[in-house]
């Protein structure tokens, strides 16, 4: 397993839908959001590494400068942990790490 990944720069992403829940919050669009990893990553890695897998949390209230987790699958088995910030009120999100599980 690879352990380290080539240092990628800093994804922004625009702006991830929005999706009002019953409660008042707002949150970020968990599917859409899914996607635009996937699709960015693997432009990055110039298809060397196929991505089977992309799960964040859903609910992820948007709120300027908090932090989350997504767990990242490539299809030789290799796992990775994308570490998101939301950027501002209007849900732009960026990739700000890209880690190796071990």
């Amino acid at each position: 397993m690879r352990s380290a990944f080539r240092v990628l720069p800093v994804f922004a992403f625009a702006t991830v839908a929005l999706v009002a829940s019953g409660c008042g919050k707002t949150v970020v669009d968990q599917a859409k959001l899914e996607d635009t990893i996937r699709a960015s990553l693997e432009q990055s890695l110039e298809r060397e590494r196929k991505i089977t897998a992309v799960d964040c949390p859903s609910g992820q209230e948007v709120e300027p400068e908090a932090t989350f987790t997504c767990s990242v699958r490539f299809s030789n088995g290799d796992k990775a942990t994308a570490t998101m910030e939301i950027r501002n009120t209007d849900a732009d999100v960026s990739l700000v790490g890209l880690k190796a599980n071990e």
